[in-house]
């Protein structure tokens, strides 16, 4: 089944929405407080709430996963990669009341290692596998489609990741992993290569 991909995003952060048919996996999440404009996004841009399988966020910052208790109480799996897991408690740190983030529980997360990222993404018709991304933070990850699709995150763009190392080991085993195509959390969407000077989330 072909994958089609829609950005859902807002406030200059994307949010994308990777669908075989209509089952669909959410990557990003959203800032807390904000799931009406999530659902009125996910509708107008034909991708309803109720189709979305899991949700994943590429890394436990405000602006990627706080409303990921507010998806789990709408029925929507939270998918967590086991290098994650210590940093979610970590994220309530950064917020304030004014942000109304709901703090996420372990109940409805859905933990798995990278090595059983495949089998669970072939189980709702997406081919591809979920990767350590390091290089912004130590816990981000990245969803690695077949097709050479790259949901990166706020993963540094390579061009300007010149002082840090570890972004740049992560660029290229992306490279030799096949990936052609850049989804970042900020910034267009670019082929495999090109610089973008975007915001950093």
């Amino acid at each position: 089944m072909s994958i089609s991909i829609i950005n859902v995003g807002y406030r200059s952060t994307n949010y994308w929405v990777v669908s075989a048919g209509a089952s669909r996996l959410l990557v990003d999440i959203g800032w807390p407080g904000t799931l009406g404009i999530m659902k009125a996004n996910l509708k107008r841009m034909g991708a309803p709430l109720a189709e979305i399988r899991y949700a994943l966020a590429t890394h436990y910052h405000i602006d990627h996963a706080g409303l990921a208790e507010e998806m789990k109480a709408e029925g929507i799996p939270l998918l967590v990669l086991d290098v994650q897991v210590d940093a979610i408690p970590l994220m309530k740190t950064w917020t304030k009341p004014t942000d109304r983030y709901v703090e996420i529980t372990p109940h409805g997360n859905v933990v798995i290692s990278f090595g059983e990222s495949r089998r669970l993404l072939s189980q709702i018709g997406i081919a591809g596998e979920i990767v350590h991304t390091p290089g912004h933070s130590d816990h981000c990850v990245s969803l690695l489609l077949d097709d050479g699709s790259v949901f990166t995150g706020d993963l540094p763009p390579e061009g300007y990741a010149f002082d840090n190392p570890v972004a740049l080991g992560t660029w290229q085993m992306l490279r030799r992993r096949g990936a052609t195509r850049i989804y970042p959390a900020h910034g267009p969407v670019r082929p495999m290569g090109e610089t973008f000077a975007g915001g950093k989330g």
